[in-house]
């Protein structure tokens, strides 16, 4: 993928703390993996069904993994109920994210 492209679309807000993004999940995926940008949102596969919150406890794990923090500075702060999941990382800023896509 084309960072120029992923800027445009990836919607990251940095906030005082770190940054805010928005993710599309798809559970009972084969794997776990991130399969880029759909939308304004980053797109990830996991292996969890959306059931007593495994999905959402998943989707914290990867992207704490990915982003090389620990799994309490993730966040899910809106749609815990739905594939699309607002997601707040403290301690880490903007560039951290879109590295993610390159």
């Amino acid at each position: 993928m084309n960072r120029d492209t992923n800027d445009a679309l990836l919607k990251i807000t940095e906030s005082g703390a770190g940054v805010i993004f928005t993710v599309h999940v798809q559970p009972r995926a084969s794997r776990t993996e991130l399969c880029g940008v759909q939308g304004e949102e980053l797109k990830l596969r996991l292996t969890s069904p959306p059931v007593d919150d495994a999905a959402n406890k998943l989707c914290q794990e990867f992207l704490a993994k990915l982003l090389g923090v620990a799994k309490s500075r993730v966040t899910i702060i809106a749609g815990a109920k739905s594939r699309h999941k607002t997601i707040e990382v403290t301690g880490i800023e903007r560039d951290a994210v879109l590295a993610l896509l390159n």
